[in-house]
């Protein structure tokens, strides 16, 4: 089984940042790809929905592509769609929230812990749970940043009205005097430059694609299915325009992609 891919998925682009972890820390690892560009973004989606499309490229991954294990990037995803994903699938599915949380608990000084997510992953309230389980006094303030994922997806994270929209959404996280921010979406890592600059150095930004790449090195070792040899790989699908996706990823990832597949999704 070793042998066999890791599959990832996301709304988008954005769960690249999670491949990019992934690939860093296992190296020799065969990995799957697959952003929903046609149905971009999850956030403002029904829970039925995003279960739909969430369980359709979960089947895609698992018995078209044989994926020995599922790595939901998507936060929205994680949020809403974690449960029918384990119940349907028969292999292992890794979720972005849990280990963002425990970075978070781990990282804050004041107990006060800021989450900015999509409006569906805000409204699940799947952070909060999570750190409540893990601290029951830990104070929580979240912010849903819908127009985020589009601008990310545009490409626009430089733009001047990137940071005018950022420092709209961010306002009340400044206020609110959190030491420590989860990026609640694996979009808003490629925003940091400019959350940084709005709520300054001091405060922590937690990148749950970080805790979650960890979490997956340290867990398939133990069911013995980490590749051990060889050279590792990547394939990228996307729902729509793969032009466009290749273009964005080489940038995300750094490095030359030779082809981004085409996959519609057969819900």
């Amino acid at each position: 089984m070793s042998k066999q891919p890791i599959g990832i998925f996301d709304s988008g682009l954005g769960g690249l940042t999670v491949l990019r972890e992934l690939r860093r820390r296992l190296p020799r690892e065969h990995f799957i790809y697959f952003g929903d560009t046609a149905n971009v973004p999850y956030g403002s989606k029904s829970k039925q929905t995003v279960t739909l499309f969430s369980l359709a490229i979960a089947r895609f991954l698992e018995q078209e592509k044989h994926a020995k294990a599922i790595v939901v990037a998507c936060n929205t995803a994680s949020a809403q769609a974690l449960n029918a994903l384990k119940k349907h699938c028969h292999i292992p599915v890794f979720s972005v929230i849990e280990p963002g949380a425990e970075r978070a608990i781990q990282a804050t000084h004041n107990g006060h812990i800021a989450i900015l997510g999509t409006e569906g992953t805000v409204r699940s309230k799947a952070y909060e749970k999570a750190l409540y389980k893990l601290n029951p006094k830990v104070r929580i303030t979240a912010k849903s940043c819908p127009l985020f994922v589009p601008l990310v997806e545009e490409g626009w994270e430089r733009k001047p009205a990137t940071r005018l929209i950022a420092q709209e959404y961010l306002a009340p996280i400044r206020k609110s005097q959190a030491d420590t921010v989860i990026l609640g979406c694996t979009h808003y890592p490629l925003l940091r430059e400019q959350i940084v600059r709005i709520l300054g150095k001091r405060v922590r930004l937690i990148n749950p694609a970080e805790a979650l790449a960890k979490k997956v090195q340290e867990t398939l070792p133990q069911s013995t299915h980490a590749e051990t040899a060889g050279k590792g790989s990547m394939v990228l699908f996307s729902s729509d325009d793969p032009a466009r996706f290749k273009q964005l990823a080489q940038l995300i990832l750094a490095e030359n992609i030779p082809a981004v597949h085409l996959k519609k999704l057969n819900v």
